[in-house]
């Protein structure tokens, strides 16, 4: 074999597939417009509806690691049942944690406040982690750890950002794309995975497997 025949073979083993679809396993308007912002348009979405309760004694890396498989499992399923054609399918899952103690998705004022007074002036960690199914069948993954620090909070602080309503349904009941970047004093790692999706880590995976990701952005321009 060749050297030219070797990388004849390499490239074809991960050429992309013209009429394969990308499809985003999530009802997050958050993870959609992070894809979006690096000039990816999903084809689909696919929401995964799974218990995402943590088990006993996992730890928060864990519970976003499985989270997200389970995810992408059940969008695969759903996926095979209507898909005829291949398709990229990502799935991903963020847990906010201070120490080992995972914050819920705030639902209730109460739940949101439980959590900004647990954060008030001091340091959590995000996990993310974002799957990836390939049209050939691959899985990948990666997860990322972020350090977000906030400032000491008032209650009259607290009080006025439950009043936003911005909280609902997110992890550790604030969102950092939002108002709540006013709380931020520091963060180590990655922005676009605190708010729900790694956009270099996602990049990097989609890339590996031959997604076309710089393909719309000259029409962007």
């Amino acid at each position: 074999m060749t050297a030219q025949t070797s990388a004849a073979e390499a490239a074809t083993e991960i050429a992309p597939l013209p009429q394969a679809r990308l499809i985003l396993a999530s009802a997050s308007p958050r993870r959609l417009a992070l894809l979006q912002q690096i000039g990816i348009e999903p084809d689909a979405l696919l929401p995964a509806n799974i218990d995402e309760s943590p088990r006993k004694a996992e730890a928060p890396r864990d519970l976003a690691r499985r989270l997200a498989r389970e995810k992408l499992a059940a969008a695969e399923a759903a996926m095979h049942r209507s898909e005829t054609v291949p398709a990229w399918l990502i799935a991903a899952d963020t847990v906010v944690a201070v120490g080992r103690r995972v914050l819920p998705k705030a639902e209730t004022p109460d739940e949101a406040a439980d959590c900004l007074r647990l954060l008030s002036g001091r340091q959590h960690r995000v996990f993310t982690t974002v799957c990836l199914l390939t049209p050939r069948g691959g899985r990948r993954e990666r997860v990322v750890e972020s350090r977000v620090r906030f400032k000491r909070l008032s209650g009259r602080e607290i009080e006025a950002y439950l009043g936003s309503g911005e909280w609902r349904g997110k992890a550790g009941g604030y969102a950092i794309q939002g108002l709540a970047a006013a709380f931020v004093v520091k963060l180590v790692g990655s922005h676009s995975a605190v708010v729900g999706l790694p956009l270099y880590e996602t990049m990097s995976l989609l890339e590996g497997e031959g997604f076309p990701v710089r393909a719309r952005w000259g029409a962007m321009a």
